[in-house]
């Protein structure tokens, strides 16, 4: 089957939900389409990745074949201009790193190398906490699963899991805002966004 005849079949595959020949019409391309996906990215799993979505673009959007005469044409075409924008995409995020390495000043080291010290100081402190108390802190904070979810995971309910997290935000909040000689820190602003943000 070429041209024509060959966009109508997988049209018709994809229309009806074939998913074995799908699936078979995946491998028949698959390799060749990774092969010079990577001729561009140079990344064997970004290569995937990108022919991957190529497939399921295709199979979402079935519609797309209307306006095209050859699959073989499509499928290439698409892989390599998919290629093209990763490799653009990567490109710029270094020049973009770069740029911000290059920039990088005194003052800003300062500020980072602070913020990360209170990092370090508060994960200590989480690590103080009762050890429920700090075990559904850090699935809430850490984990970023919500109340509900922990609640059921331990088999407790959403209020008990409401009062450990409002409960470890108070411990945490006055072993951070007050250093072991009870001095107010500095930097009281930040501490309370790391509490409520990281």
């Amino acid at each position: 089957m070429q041209g024509k005849e060959t966009v109508e079949n997988i049209k018709q595959m994809l229309d009806k939900g074939h998913t074995v020949a799908f699936t078979n019409f995946y491998a028949q391309f698959f390799k060749k389409l990774l092969i010079e996906s990577n001729k561009y990215v140079k990344d064997n799993q970004a290569a995937e990745e990108i022919v991957q979505d190529v497939f399921v673009k295709l199979w979402e959007r079935s519609e797309d074949l209307d306006q095209i005469q050859s699959i073989k044409s499509y499928l290439y075409r698409s892989v390599i201009n998919l290629s093209i924008n990763h490799v653009n995409r990567q490109k710029n995020l270094e020049h973009h790193h770069q740029k911000i390495v290059k920039e990088f000043t005194d003052t800003e080291a300062e500020e980072l190398d602070e913020r990360n010290e209170l990092i370090v100081l508060l994960y200590g402190e989480i690590d103080k906490l009762p050890p429920k108390c700090r075990e559904i802190f850090k699935l809430n904070r850490f984990d970023r699963m919500k109340y509900r979810e922990i609640a059921l995971k331990l088999d407790i309910s959403e209020r008990t899991v409401e009062n450990h997290i409002a409960n470890a935000l108070k411990i945490l909040r006055e072993a951070m805002l007050s250093d072991k000689k009870g001095n107010s820190r500095s930097s009281d602003l930040n501490i309370l966004r790391l509490l409520f943000l990281f």
